[in-house]
């Protein structure tokens, strides 16, 4: 009788143990969970240099090859255990291969017991924004310094040339048309710099997209007439976007004046528009010098210019695509391009359209005046975001 009384009273007091006992993960099943989903690569060292502990992210950065610690890693624990202060190691790649993190910096600091924890961080992006910064100032002092030692110049000649009248003429348009790429240099890189995030952007309110191909037409006009290019359009569409009007003129007005830039006098250059799952693809097609595809993928950076000679000789500055690509961005959309050298261009807005646009307004667009022949078999390519280009049905 003892030994059940007993036994009731032992089973009751684990029983009230069990119910006192929380519920869910221990800390130490926290702190695991915690240094496993860290973006940050860490590892735990005995005093051996052995790995007690280690994340997936420590193979991903360098830190961990062969189930063994990055010898440096391994060498400044040792200093670390015998002075008792944490320092930072360099964990980059001895190598360059592929993908994979550029540049990697290490801290180790001392546990105890001759244990040492080593935490890597990946600093690849920053250094790639450093070196895109550096490349960035030095294009902007070399394309500022060429209008403004020019002007410097030919003010000069000015001067020199004081009582012949043909002379001061001629002088002074170059000075005219130096200090208008200069102003429109300017104009650009604060465009830019709004885009970029520099300063807020204005609310997106509807826009109608016949308004804006109307407007960037009107501001293309004269460019064109110069050229002697016509530019023509599809029949209104009656789209809708949501969006700022003046950033989409610009944007789209870019297009055209690179179109007209780069095509000979006498070619055609085209715009189309229409309604795609949901986004409004405004297209500028031109049958100009075309684009080298080793050359595609950069010519929406800042300053890159496919054909030098011609930029300089038309006045470009080298920031219109850059400009258009981060227009379409602060849309939520995206420019697609697909050119072949010797045949043309086509640059492919794309923004997302105003909920609520009548998918049938895509349907009731008229073919383009500027494209009777046959669209030639290509392969779409779209430069911005990495997807298919969907093909706007014209010709090059």
């Amino acid at each position: 009788m003892v030994g059940v009384v007993v036994g009731f009273l032992i089973a009751r007091g684990r029983a009230r143990r069990e119910e006192r006992r929380p519920t869910g993960p221990t800390v130490a099943e926290l702190l695991e969970r915690l240094v496993r989903s860290s973006n940050n690569g860490v590892v735990v060292l005995n005093k051996f240099g052995d790995m007690v502990l280690h994340n997936p992210r420590a193979y991903e950065l360098g830190l961990v090859k062969v189930n063994q610690a990055d010898p440096r890693a391994r060498k400044a624990a040792e200093q670390v255990v015998e002075t008792d202060d944490p320092m930072e190691i360099d964990l980059s790649p001895l190598e360059a291969r592929g993908r994979q993190p550029e540049a990697v910096l290490g801290e180790v600091r001392p546990l105890g017991d001759g244990f040492t924890v080593v935490e890597a961080v990946d600093h690849s992006e920053a250094i790639r924004l450093e070196a895109v910064r550096r490349d960035f100032v030095a294009n902007v002092s070399h394309e500022l310094k060429t209008p403004v030692g020019a002007i410097a110049l030919l003010t000069e000649a000015v001067l020199d040339a004081a009582e012949d009248v043909e002379e001061v003429r001629r002088f002074g348009g170059k000075i005219l048309r130096e200090s208008t790429r200069l102003g429109q240099l300017v104009t650009e890189l604060i465009a830019l710099s709004r885009l970029q995030g520099a300063e807020r952007l204005p609310d997106l309110n509807v826009v109608e997209v016949d308004a804006v191909v109307r407007e960037a037409l009107g501001r293309t006009t004269l460019s064109a007439e110069s050229a002697e290019i016509t530019i023509t359009t599809d029949s209104a569409s009656g789209l809708l976007i949501e969006g700022d009007r003046t950033l989409m003129v610009t944007a789209l007005s870019n297009l055209l004046e690179n179109a007209v830039a780069y095509s000979p006098a006498g070619s055609p250059v085209s715009i189309s528009r229409r309604l795609v799952d949901g986004k409004v693809e405004i297209a500028v097609t031109d049958r100009g010098i075309g684009i080298a595809e080793d050359e595609q993928q950069r010519v929406f950076e800042r300053f890159f210019r496919s054909d030098k000679a011609r930029s300089r000789s038309t006045g470009g500055t080298g920031l219109g695509l850059a400009i258009v690509k981060h227009v379409a961005a602060n849309h939520g959309g995206s420019v697609g391009l697909w050119s072949r050298p010797g045949t043309g261009s086509t640059f492919t807005l794309r923004i997302p359209a105003h909920i609520g646009a009548e998918p049938a307004a895509a349907a009731k667009q008229a073919p383009p005046a500027s494209r009777p022949e046959k669209t030639p078999e290509r392969t779409p390519r779209l430069v911005a975001t990495g997807q298919e280009s969907p093909d706007h049905g014209g010709n090059l």
